[in-house]
């Protein structure tokens, strides 16, 4: 094969490669600058994004020929001329996530190298090939423009002194690699000598199916093959081990489009060239439930045999009379709504690696949850867990989908059998069709008001599609009818959320487990049943929001409660923008503006069940201080914040910390990344330990509690008023990790069981937040247009504010999504071609309002937050649709075509 010869990064190099191979694999394995990534191999999501002759293509389609002779530069080659522009994104918190940050990079690159000082609509123009999931684009924007001087530059603050970490805005400690292109994610780290790893999967959504010649089929090939026979431990896995229903790889039957039954290994080239309509498999398609009606029909067939009508499990919250709060009512709004499946839609799809490290497997893999991924892999492939070991990868986005396994069992399975290291990568369609989904929702519901605008009572029923396998199933049915109420005072009140199966992809967690969906029809009745009453929309929230003290509906008697003043905060902009619509209504006839609102609350963590985190700090003989935290960061910024709160319960700076892991050999288990558990939970196991250590240092000093701890080169000293006394970290007996001084502490929430009506203690901690949307409708088109959303969170005391606002503005982005254009069809929209989400030039502008009303349970007072944050904006932007044109649309997404046939039904 001939060579192939160019210029990367300013350097000379050839390439050993095909002429039609693709500029990103040849680039990623041919001269190992991972800093391109590859999220679609079609050109979507231009993550994989180089300058070819300094300007910008997706690598992923351009053959190597094409860079024969040019100049190309990857990430990894942005050097003096752009430190300025990787300075802006971590200043500005351009990069959560990071993955698609390298794309982003190239994209404003060859922007800055132009002549001119560009604006926002050039910035916008030349970021709009690269999708970002995580970000909602704002802060990548401004970043941007602080590096193109179109702004004032934005000075990085001063690292916080000691005792001021809380409430600082400090960029992200792991972000540097992420702007760099050195961070490693699932698919950037190839162990020597790998095999590369593929699955066979169903075509069909129900199917029995039989193995034709295997063993003929390895030798043609010159493939390895694996199934379910080959298994040496339970073939069964799920996220909660008492609902665990799922194969690792399928036996006889297969129950969802997308559901692995065997395995090849071997060499790259032949895995990916094998088409799987050759391998020896034959398919006998059975009739298919996609949606719960079918499902919950009488003569429906049962997908598990244990579980009667396609139920897998009913939750119930029951408080009051709601007869008698009808009853009594004056006014009553009821209705329903229809939600369908949102694909998480990431940017990195799974990958990992595998090996054996002696007798212990070792898996490097993209996750959100590696101590559960630990129990499963092993419990499948029937090894204690303690010879499993996972080092999560960085996580290119999760959102609630990398909490189920994915390539980890996998590749597991074939070091195991083949003593040699094995990797996976899911194709971007791979990805979307066996990975999980948000569960679409079937919703009624009615609430009532007496005649002040008072709520009465409201009820809720819903059917939540899990799909064909648990997941997370069980934890949205009981989840929803806690949440279904909204943040409101409501007497008389009874919600019923069920999960049920059906043929299509497994439905899981996706940032607020069912929640969005519930808030959607809630949110949307109480604009009906403010005008009901005669009210303004955020004033009839408003005289309903929970008050401090006050009662949920399971109970529970709440404190720091935020709702009001994220309704009080948004007055002002409410007041503006109604008076702004009536205005541009009154001058224009074709196109009409809306204002809408909408509240929010969530329960951080897990519902009335255990749910501890464990962290351990310790010092070196050297001085070196280690903090040892298993939370995975999927670029929410619990890294940072995490060690913010440690930070001050101990008293030393931010910069003092080295962190360790995750990592299942080096960290205790901090939980999974979920529920917007990790600042409240993660966050109260770093505030004991932190103040642990520092009572330990104390007391070998005897010095007072408000004395100033410092660390030195192997000693730690301690001032107190004139005093200053020293600890030798040598002269102490180190313990068996090495450690001079060291503390673990754990928190778990006090929570409490619910009862039968589901009555008790689900969460120990809220987050609140409320949203107001601004919308343009073109009344020919049914177009819809966000032009301003104000978000207003209460975080009960603001960690971290950069962090914050980005959780906040990525969540609003994933809201507008949801609201009017993300509809994941199986067997149809399984690439980001057909499946939309919003890119740069969908945003709007957004204002965030960081609210402040301490939790007596959170750590400094503080609540989650990177749940809720979506939770609002896509009823907020419902009603301002039907504020600007009388239209309640109540199956979505909002598509223009359903946008008109309400506008027709409202007459």
């Amino acid at each position: 094969m001939p060579m192939i010869a160019l210029t990367v990064n300013g350097a000379a190099a050839q390439l050993d490669a095909a002429p039609g191979r693709r500029l990103s694999e040849a680039l990623r394995d041919g001269l190992g600058l991972t800093g391109t990534k590859v999220g679609c191999d079609a050109g979507d999501c231009g993550a994989c994004t180089v300058l070819l002759d300094g300007e910008p293509v997706c690598a992923c389609l351009t053959p190597v020929i094409r860079a024969e002779g040019a100049e190309v530069t990857t990430v990894e080659g942005l050097g003096a001329p752009m430190a300025r522009l990787k300075t802006a994104f971590l200043r500005h918190g351009a990069a959560q996530c990071g993955i698609c940050t390298p794309g982003m990079l190239i994209a404003a690159a060859a922007l800055l190298s132009r002549p001119g000082t560009p604006d926002r609509s050039e910035v916008e123009a030349a970021l709009g090939g690269v999708l970002c999931r995580c970000t909602g684009y704002a802060k990548i924007i401004d970043a941007v423009l602080d590096a193109a001087g179109s702004t004032p530059q934005t000075e990085a603050p001063a690292a916080p002194v000691s005792g001021a970490a809380v409430g600082a805005r400090i960029e992200r400690l792991d972000g540097a690699p992420k702007v760099e292109g050195t961070e490693i994610y699932g698919a950037d780290y190839a162990p020597r000598g790998a095999l590369w790893v593929r699955a066979i999967r169903s075509p069909h959504f129900a199917a029995r199916f039989s193995f034709g010649d295997l063993d003929a089929f390895a030798a043609e090939t010159g493939l390895q093959v694996f199934t379910a026979a080959d298994i040496p431990g339970q073939n069964i896995y799920g996220t909660i081990p008492p609902f665990a229903d799922q194969p690792a790889l399928g036996v006889d039957v297969v129950r969802m489009r997308g559901e692995a039954v065997a395995l090849v290994a071997g060499d790259k080239p032949a895995v990916e060239a094998l088409d799987p309509d050759s391998f020896p498999v034959t398919w006998h398609s059975a009739p298919e439930l996609l949606d719960t009606p079918a499902a919950r029909a009488p003569d429906a067939p049962r997908l598990h045999e244990a579980r009667q009508d396609n139920i897998l499990i009913a939750g119930l919250v029951h408080h009051g009379d709601p007869a008698a709060g009808f009853a009594a009512a004056a006014h009553v709004a009821e209705g329903e709504a229809e939600t369908p499946y949102v694909e998480h839609a990431y940017i990195e799809p799974e990958a990992g690696a595998a090996w054996l490290d002696g007798d212990t497997l070792v898996i490097q893999a993209c996750t959100q949850a590696p101590v559960m991924d630990r129990d499963d892999t092993a419990r499948i492939l029937g090894l204690p867990p303690e010879r499993v070991r996972i080092i999560p990868s960085a996580t290119g986005g999760g959102f609630g989908s990398k909490l189920d396994l994915s390539v980890q069992p996998l590749i597991g399975l074939v070091v195991l059998k083949t003593g040699q290291p094995a990797r996976m990568t899911y194709s971007r369609r791979e990805s979307m069709t066996s990975t999980t989904k948000r569960h679409p929702a079937r919703m009624r519901a009615r609430i009532a008001a007496d005649a002040g605008g008072r709520l009465t009572a409201m009820e809720f029923d819903g059917d939540f599609n899990t799909g064909a396998y648990a997941s997370w199933g069980p934890t949205v049915a009981v989840r929803v009818p806690v949440h279904a109420s909204g943040p409101y005072s409501i007497p008389h009140y009874h919600a019923e959320a069920r999960a049920v199966h059906t043929n299509g992809p497994v439905s899981g967690a996706f940032r607020g487990f069912g929640v969005p969906q519930a808030a959607i029809l809630q949110e949307t009745l109480f604009d009906e049943l403010a005008l009901k009453s005669g009210l303004d929309r955020l004033a009839f929230r408003r005289l309903n929001a929970l008050p401090e003290g006050g009662t949920s509906v399971c109970g529970q008697e709440l404190h720091g409660v935020g709702i009001g003043p994220c309704l009080d905060a948004l007055k002002p902009r409410w007041d503006a923008a109604l008076a702004e619509a009536a205005a541009f209504n009154a001058a224009h006839q074709g196109r009409k503006r809306g204002v809408g609102v909408a509240s929010c609350w969530y329960g951080c963590g897990n519902t009335a069940l255990p749910n501890p985190s464990t962290i351990r700090l310790g010092l070196t003989p050297q001085g070196r201080l280690m903090l040892h935290q298993g939370a995975t960061d999927i670029g929410q910024g619990s890294n940072t914040v995490i060690t913010q709160i440690c930070a001050d319960a101990l008293g030393l700076p931010v910069d003092a910390f080295e962190l360790v892991g995750p990592d299942t050999a080096l960290t205790l288990d901090c939980g999974k990344t979920s529920a917007s558990r990790q600042t409240v939970v993660t966050g109260n196991a770093a505030l004991l330990a932190g103040r642990a250590l520092r009572a330990r240092i104390l007391a070998l000093t005897n010095m007072g509690e408000g004395a100033r701890i410092a660390l030195a080169p192997g000693a730690v000293t301690v001032t107190d008023g004139t005093q200053t006394r020293r600890i030798d970290l040598a002269e102490l007996a180190a313990d068996a990790r090495g450690y001079a001084l060291a503390v673990e502490e754990t928190y778990d929430p006090p929570t409490e069981t619910l009862d039968e009506n589901g009555q008790g203690i689900p969460y120990a901690v809220y987050g609140y937040g409320a949203h107001l949307a601004e919308v343009e409708v073109d009344l020919a088109l049914g177009t819809v247009r966000v032009h301003r959303l104000t978000a207003a969170h209460d975080l009960g005391r603001v960690i971290n504010p950069l962090l914050a606002e980005g959780q906040i503005e990525g969540g609003v982005a994933q809201g507008l999504g949801l609201a009017l254009m993300e509809e994941y069809i199986p067997g149809r929209t399984e690439n980001l071609h057909d499946y939309l989400i919003p890119t740069v030039g969908d945003m709007p502008r957004i204002d965030t309002l960081l609210i402040e009303t301490p939790d007596p349970e959170g750590p400094f007072g503080a609540k989650g937050l990177g749940e809720h944050a979506l939770i609002p904006t896509a009823p907020a932007i419902l009603n301002a649709i039907r504020d600007a044109c009388g239209a309640r649309v109540t199956k979505l997404p909002a598509l223009p075509h359903r946008v008109l046939a309400a506008m027709r039904e409202a007459g």
